[in-house]
This record gives C-alpha cells, sequence and structure tokens, in this order.
C-alpha cells in the first residue's frame, strides 16, 4: 500500500480564528476527516455555530472565546486541554496601506496579531504537545497559516509581507527544533480567498481584476482549496513534511 489516508481519527486540533472564512473551514474539515475540535474565536456566535457543524461528523468539539493576543486567556485555555495534536495556527488581520502611509498603531496591531500571537499560541501548544509521553511515536503537527505575500512583495501589504514572512521563518525554525519529537511545522500560503477579512477589498473592480490577473489560473481559491490543504498537512499523508509552505496560489509565485 502506497497512498496515506487522511484519517485524523483520535487526534485533538486546535484551531484559532475558527469562527470564520478559513479558520472555520479548516475546522470544519477536520472534523470531516475524523479530529477532535478545540475552536478559539472572539465571537460566541460564530463558534455556536461552527460548533453544530462539526458535531454533525460525530465528533467531539470545546469552544472558547478568546482574543489571541491575551496571553494569560490563551494560556489558560491551552492548560487545561487534557491533549493536542495538531495546531492550525491561523487567526489574524490585515490593514493595507501604502508603505508611506502605514499609522505605526495599524503596524503594531497586526505584528501583535499576525506574528506575536501567532508565536505565542504555537509554543503553548508545542509545550502540551510534548508533554504526552508518547509523543515521538504518535507524532503532531502545526500548521501556521501563511500567504502567497509570505513569499512574494504586494502593493499596499508592507506590513503584511513583514508578518507573513516572518511566520515562513518562524515555521522554519520550529520545524528543525521540533523534529525530535516528531513535530512536524509547515504552512498554508494562499492566494486570495473570499472570506470576510478579503471581501471589503474585493469589492474594488479594479484591484479584483489586478488579482485575477496575477493568478495563472485565473480564479480565487475556493475556502475549500486551503481546508483541504491544512488537513493534508496535518495528516500522516504528508509525515515526510517539514519546515515547508504548500502554497495554494494558483501560480501566482510561479511567475
Amino acid at each position: 500500500m502506497y497512498l496515506k489516508k487522511y484519517n485524523l481519527k483520535n487526534k485533538t486540533a486546535l484551531v484559532s480564528g475558527a469562527g470564520k472564512g478559513l479558520g472555520r473551514a479548516c475546522a470544519i474539515a477536520l472534523a470531516e476527516a475524523g479530529a477532535n475540535l478545540i475552536i478559539i474565536s472572539r465571537t460566541k456566535k460564530d463558534l455556536n455555530e461552527v460548533s453544530k457543524k462539526i458535531k454533525k461528523f460525530k465528533v467531539k468539539c470545546k469552544s472558547f472565546v478568546c482574543d489571541i493576543t491575551n496571553y494569560s486567556e490563551l494560556k489558560k485555555i491551552i492548560n487545561k486541554q487534557s491533549r493536542i495534536d495538531i495546531l492550525i495556527n491561523n487567526a489574524g488581520n490585515n490593514i493595507p496601506a501604502h508603505f508611506t502611509k502605514v499609522k505605526t498603531k495599524n503596524m503594531e496591531y497586526m505584528v501583535k496579531i499576525n506574528t506575536i500571537a501567532a508565536f505565542n499560541l504555537a509554543q503553548l501548544c508545542t509545550l502540551k504537545m510534548i508533554s504526552l509521553k508518547n509523543r515521538k511515536r504518535v507524532g503532531g503537527a502545526i500548521v501556521n497559516m501563511s500567504s502567497q505575500m509570505g513569499h512574494v512583495g504586494g502593493p499596499i501589504r508592507s506590513v503584511y509581507n513583514m508578518n507573513k514572512w516572518g511566520i515562513e521563518g518562524l515555521t522554519k525554525g520550529m520545524a528543525v527544533d521540533l523534529a525530535k519529537y516528531n513535530i512536524r511545522v509547515n504552512t498554508v500560503a494562499p492566494t486570495f480567498v473570499v472570506t470576510p477579512m478579503t471581501k471589503v477589498f474585493l469589492k474594488s473592480k479594479k484591484f479584483k481584476k489586478e488579482v485575477l490577473n496575477n493568478i495563472p489560473l485565473g480564479r480565487f481559491a475556493e475556502l475549500s482549496d486551503v481546508a483541504t490543504a491544512a488537513v493534508f498537512l496535518a495528516s500522516d499523508a504528508a509525515s515526510m513534511i517539514n519546515g515547508t509552505s504548500l502554497l495554494v496560489d494558483g501560480g501566482w509565485t510561479a511567475k
């Protein structure tokens, strides 16, 4: 047998920013693959809706309202979990602006949520993962949500570029440090996906046209494209993939 399956039965996956967009899609896809879920979002209503969808797959789901920039609250949530096998480190934000017009408070907020909070969540989950005595045998997986903007520059996205290139570097360093525990660390790097966050930018017909002209496949990514990539990296099907980035960008970075 050469085909490894995307079977996550008996695994517990934590997804941040799980209330909307990519996080929501990843959480539901992980449940479909058999994983039990721990979902985190700032909005209880969103969490309740996602929980209902997850439970249809007959898996367990715990939800927590938390702003991931709140380290002490995040630490309490992670420490009370009995086990974590998979982390989808997804929560983040973007406030586009030309480099010369970036406001310091916006830059600092984006660094705080996209880089510092992502680092903190990854470290807290890693400590929980390695506390399991047989971790080396069962393995673990961390998927940091990156972007094609973690590989190339983009207009009005200098701070987001900085954040996502940082995530790519963090991923490589983590992958080297955590390999001895059989915990693999990778990124998924999507192109533009229609989500609540990107919908605002894509209202501009000019911007939409420019984006599509940069994607050789000529279309936006679907939520399912990104969620499937995340599930693949989290599963044993990707057991030899470590410290790299899976670009789901329709060829944007190939040019």
